[in-house]
């Protein structure tokens, strides 16, 4: 649709339509509307629900203006010779593919295809159908804001249409943000022409400076269970110093999880496990010599929720650390539950390399937190893990996400990323090298002898 050399005025437009609908949404009107539309589809409370639209809001508005030109900064460098120079080019790919979950109605596919339209992609777009009216209003509200209709396709269909589709398309990316399964199966039905944003078992450590339990138990709380555990930066796995165990965090964890109710939608459906596969998952670690229940474990009561979904109380198992690191164990202790369920284990002093050798198993390294604000404690954690976006402090959560820093995994060649101008530039461009020569020519030059 535009490049450096092809319609470049199309990244001034962008930069205008950002700019017009980062306005829109932060009107209160509009920004009530989205927010009580996303609740209507996803289960999250009012104030979760406003919080993705006003992250959505401010990026719009991190790309007006000239910002969205700035992505496709070039750089030359001095050639060989009177004439001669070389310039990289950040590049389109063209046609792409832009596949997006449920638990983001409107912040991650809003995101990913902004980014594919500032680069100057001709995107198709599918979010999850269960929420997928949310975009179909946010694209309405772009054609308000001055972006040409024949800009983006938009689809809803399911799953196996859509791999038709992209098998028939070929489109040159797709980037995909859900499950692992159906990541690499893309992986492989287009030949690796993807970008991945896929599972999550994510971690927090605390580390043995014990500071501030009340905050660190309301964050623990949020990460864990805002949105029911429904985010792919949700806390999974909580390994947690022999220190912290001698203060009131485990009682206040519990306390937090108590408080929330289905009427406020502070815990509210999962939408991909049903609860009879939450429990009989939660019977099986139960199992395993020394892990116990430390709260919930019950369906939610008092409600009309469909079978088909997953209605728990905020759940939480503890194994031990030296039972988790078994081969017969690990693979069940790190099976993501995308819902209100995590695992809790302890460790001491000497047993931080076991810690250790647990995250660098796991197959997925998107987010991650280390609560401590001993220095070496973190170079320590953050120097041996690979996660994507690490949050390291006091103040360290896993579901933090925001337009103001990159959000997505590492260690896979496939990642993507999202929010900030790198993450767009690696998703939605590649590299395109031109080269100028135009002389002039020596006037003493011959074709050398043959040999």
């Amino acid at each position: 649709m535009h490049n450096p050399f092809k319609s470049p005025e199309r990244y001034l437009l962008y930069g205008d339509i950002s700019s017009k609908a980062g306005h829109m949404l932060s009107l209160p009107e509009v920004s009530d509307f989205f927010a009580k539309l996303i609740q209507r589809v996803a289960p999250k409370s009012y104030q979760q629900a406003l919080g993705e639209v006003y992250v959505t809001g401010k990026f719009l508005e991190n790309f007006s203006g000239d910002q969205v030109r700035f992505l496709a900064r070039s750089f030359g460098v001095p050639g060989n010779h009177l004439g001669q120079q070389s310039h990289g080019f950040r590049w389109p790919y063209g046609p792409v593919a832009v596949i997006t979950p449920f638990n983001f109605p409107l912040e991650i596919p809003l995101l990913q295809l902004m980014g594919a339209l500032y680069m100057g992609n001709k995107p198709i777009l599918k979010v999850d159908s269960k929420v997928s009216i949310v975009m179909e209003q946010m694209l309405r509200l772009l054609h308000d804001c001055g972006m040409p209709v024949e800009d983006v396709d938009f689809i809803n269909s399911d799953g196996k249409t859509m791999n038709k589709i992209l098998l028939e398309a070929k489109p040159r990316m797709t980037l995909f943000t859900g499950s692992s399964r159906v990541a690499n199966k893309l992986a492989d039905d287009l030949n690796g022409k993807v970008k991945l944003e896929d599972a999550g078992f994510d971690w927090k450590i605390l580390g043995p400076d014990v500071h501030e339990v009340d905050y660190v138990s309301w964050v623990c709380d949020q990460d864990a269970y805002a949105c029911s555990g429904q985010k792919c930066s949700a806390q999974s796995m909580l390994f947690m110093h022999e220190n912290w165990s001698k203060t009131s965090l485990m009682r206040q964890l519990s306390d937090l999880a108590a408080r929330r109710k289905l009427e406020d939608l502070t815990i509210g459906p999962v939408l991909t496990f049903t609860t009879e596969a939450m429990l009989g998952h939660m019977k099986k670690l139960l199992q395993i010599p020394g892990s116990k229940l430390l709260f919930g474990g019950e369906e939610l009561e008092n409600h009309s929720i469909p079978k088909v979904y997953g209605a728990i109380k905020p759940t939480a198992v503890f194994v031990p650390i030296e039972e988790i690191l078994k081969g017969e164990n690990y693979e069940l202790v790190t099976k993501e539950i995308f819902g209100p369920f995590q695992i809790i284990t302890e460790y001491k002093d000497n047993q931080l390399p076991l810690v250790l050798d647990a995250l660098e198993r796991m197959h997925a390294h998107l987010t991650a937190a280390v609560v401590s604000n001993d220095p070496l404690f973190i170079q320590e954690v953050v120097g041996k893990t690979v996660n994507g976006t690490t949050y390291a402090g006091l103040r360290a959560r896993t579901t933090g996400a925001p337009q103001n820093h990159w959000f997505g995994p590492a260690g896979d060649p496939r990642g993507a990323g999202i929010g900030t101008p790198e993450a767009i530039r690696l998703v939605w461009s590649c590299h395109r090298e031109v080269i100028y020569d135009v002389g002039p020519v020596p006037h003493k030059w011959q074709i050398p002898p043959s040999t």
